[in-house]
């Protein structure tokens, strides 16, 4: 396995992701700044049903944070074809038997030949040329994200 698809398989790492920046710093490139969320367990609680004052479900619930201790990617495409941010709820529903992919939270499509990012909340899809494939970038930043 070659470095690129090292790091951009490290994003799988990660417990859980959150979608921090999403930016195009010049025509057709696509920057986009993940951080890694964990389940905080010391945090846990019980979870009152929304719109039911006094009723909570059974168990109990924790938040989903980033902390110091997690890790930051920046990921950038020199260029892209098209991307896609989709709110997590709607884009997680569908069935696509005919399609394949490797990666659970950084996944690469083969046969629509694009990426998709699953972060908390939100969906990422970059498509890319074919041909071009290879000068995308993962990187990882211990500071915060800008």
């Amino acid at each position: 396995m070659n470095q690129r698809a090292d790091k951009f398989a490290e994003l799988d790492t990660a417990e859980h992701l959150y979608l921090r920046k999403l930016s195009e710093p010049r025509d057709n490139t696509l920057r986009i700044v993940v951080q890694e969320a964990i389940s905080n367990r010391a945090k846990a609680a019980p979870l009152e049903i929304p719109g039911s004052p006094g009723k909570f479900f059974d168990g109990e619930a924790w938040p989903i944070e980033s902390s110091e201790a997690c890790r930051t990617f920046v990921l950038h495409w020199r260029h892209y074809v098209a991307y896609l941010v989709t709110e997590e709820c709607v884009g997680s529903c569908g069935k696509y038997g005919d399609e394949s992919f490797t990666g659970r939270l950084a996944r690469l499509y083969t046969r629509s030949h694009h990426y998709k990012i699953v972060c908390l909340n939100h969906l990422i899809d970059v498509g890319f040329n074919k041909a071009a494939r290879g000068r995308d970038r993962v990187r990882q930043r211990a500071t915060t994200p800008a």
